[in-house]
């Protein structure tokens, strides 16, 4: 306590010196520059608060607006970082983990990013990509800052290509289907429906969500045509989110008709897909006599795990196919299963369409199990490490005790021996002698010692300060070192992907070698030992600062 008091008292006087020294630079500055003392005295506070924060640890300044990591796709995100704190100014950034392609980050803190409109879709509407922040300065000072972006689904609206003309004839309802799988894009994947322009219709016409139109021309109107084409305008509308665009389409006299049709899209008949994998069939339906004389849209398939709820029925015309193979569907030692579905649609008239599907169902390792699993492992080390820091810690506060307790005992415990020699003590015996008794007295001499002395109690009776001494300095190191690897592990494998490396089990077992106690028996640790304090998320994030609990992403 005195040295310590010392010390204050010896820095109070060295600023006392340097605010009389600073006061008297100050006057003789003004003078020869001519500028008034309270502009050089803010001066002077501005550099001395610049260093009084080199003093204070190392740390990432974030932006302070409000929801600033959460990004729109295709909206560009751009932010300088800052540093406070260190021994040194000159603090250089950069990205240790997480970093894509698209990102672009400068050792000045400049970050720039505009997400790509993939990264997201109207299934998972909100992404979250993690990024590690890490500054430094010459003084080998180091910082890291978690940072979660979170993406939004910015929905894009469809567009139509040029569309083949639709030729009508004279005395006939003419029927056309608009291309929706060939002509008509979205690159969110959207289901999209028709909306027609009333005022852009012809006197007669029909045009339904499904892009069917239906028009039987009048003579008139069938005379206009053949003389001239009619150019009608539409609207393609996107499901849910309803953008729309404008389509095109070119009337002209004719006589061909349209057979009915299943469309699919993707227009493909055979597909591979992993297990845990969505996919997605979108069908539209045509009809020559109209989208009232189809019945039954349905499926069959020669695998009994297909289930029927994965047909979804969106418009009379319009159905989905959406379909997830468990990770259980292909089972071991298969690694592929193939299946064909058969998808028909009947008409009222018991006319019947078809059109076949192949899948083929890869064997997949279960990712969010796997990541469970190495999670544990990654866990269940810094626990162990936890509990051993709260055990040496424990026992560190015991060897201090012992450490004071026998020192005490040189001074305090004295010892006391007894030594036994001969003895002298007298008998009396009698013995029987010619009819007479007589009386014989034996005697036995020696001595008797006692002595009292000090002796070194601690070395004889109670423990050895050095020994004492060896192990509490032991204890000391053991957990530097098993805090400082740990905090190295808990930052080096914080995030899923790096865990997924071949690195991670051997820098495992490698930290567990760590914790590996050497003189268990004279350390006399407790086998039965349990921690008072629970190794919760909270807790081993308090002791390794950089430990990320697993955390799942959610769906909004």
């Amino acid at each position: 306590m005195n040295k310590k008091h010392g010390q204050i008292s010896e820095t109070i006087e060295l600023n006392q010196i340097y605010g009389l020294f600073l006061r008297f630079v100050l006057k003789i500055a003004s003078q020869m520059i001519k500028c008034p003392l309270k502009i050089l005295s803010f001066v002077c506070l501005w550099v001395s608060q610049g260093l009084s924060q080199e003093n204070k640890p190392i740390q990432i300044v974030l932006p302070e607006a409000q929801n600033w990591n959460l990004v729109p796709e295709g909206t560009n995100v751009r932010f300088r970082l800052r540093a406070l704190g260190g021994k040194d100014n000159k603090i250089s950034f950069k990205i240790a983990q997480g970093q894509l392609d698209e990102m672009e980050f400068d050792s000045t803190g400049l970050f720039e990013w505009t997400p790509d409109y993939a990264l997201a879709n109207r299934i998972n509407l909100l992404r979250t990509v993690t990024v590690i922040f890490e500054a430094h300065n010459a003084h080998d000072e180091s910082v890291t800052q978690t940072v979660d972006f979170k993406i939004q689904h910015v929905n894009q609206p469809p567009y139509v290509d040029d569309l083949r003309p639709f030729y009508v004839q004279y005395k006939s309802l003419n029927t056309y289907r608009i291309d929706l799988a060939n002509s008509v894009h979205d690159d969110d994947d959207d289901p999209v429906v028709v909306v027609p322009i009333t005022d852009q219709m012809p006197e007669g016409a029909k045009l339904n969500a499904q892009g069917e139109l239906t028009w039987q021309p009048s003579q008139i109107q069938f005379n206009q045509l053949r003389s001239r084409p009619l150019y009608i305008e539409f609207y393609v509308e996107d499901q849910p989110t309803k953008a729309r665009a404008k389509g095109r389409l070119k009337i002209e006299a004719t006589q061909m008709d349209l057979p009915p049709t299943i469309t699919v899209v993707p227009n493909n008949d055979y597909f591979k897909v992993k297990e845990n994998a969505t996919l997605n069939l979108k069908f539209y339906l045509a009809d020559p006599n109209g989208d009232d004389d189809i019945a039954t849209f349905d499926f069959v398939s020669d695998n009994q795990r297909t289930p029927k709820s994965a047909l979804v029925k969106n418009t009379p015309n319009q159905y989905e196919f959406i379909w997830t193979p468990g990770y259980d569907f292909v089972r071991d030692p298969l690694d592929s299963l193939a299946v064909e579905v058969t998808f028909f649609i009947i008409d009222k008239s018991q006319n019947r369409g078809e059109h076949r599907v192949q899948f083929t169902v890869l064997n997949a390792v279960n990712e969010v199990e796997k990541d469970k699993y190495l999670y544990t492992q990654y866990r269940s080390a810094l626990t162990n490490a936890f509990n051993l820091l709260s055990q040496l810690q424990d026992k560190e506060e015991d060897l201090k005790k012992d450490y004071r307790r026998a020192k005490k005992g040189k001074r305090n415990r004295s010892v006391v021996s007894a030594s036994l020699g001969a003895t002298t003590g007298l008998s009396g015996v009698l013995v029987p002698s010619g009819g007479s008794n007589r009386t014989l007295i034996s005697t036995i001499g020696g001595t008797a010692v006692a002595t009292i002395g000090t002796l070194e109690a601690t070395e004889v009776i109670g423990k050895s300060t050095r020994d004492l001494l060896d192990r509490y300095n032991y204890v000391l190191e053991k957990k530097s070192e098993i805090q400082s690897k740990g905090d190295v592990f808990a930052r080096e494998y914080a995030l899923k992907s790096t865990r997924r490396t071949a690195d991670f089990a051997r820098k495992l077992d490698d930290f567990r070698v760590t914790m590996a106690l050497k003189g268990l028996v004279a350390l006399e640790l407790d086998a039965s030992w349990e921690n008072k304090r629970e190794a919760t998320e909270k807790a081993i994030q308090r002791i390794f600062k950089d430990f990320s609990p697993l955390q799942e992403e959610t769906v909004k």
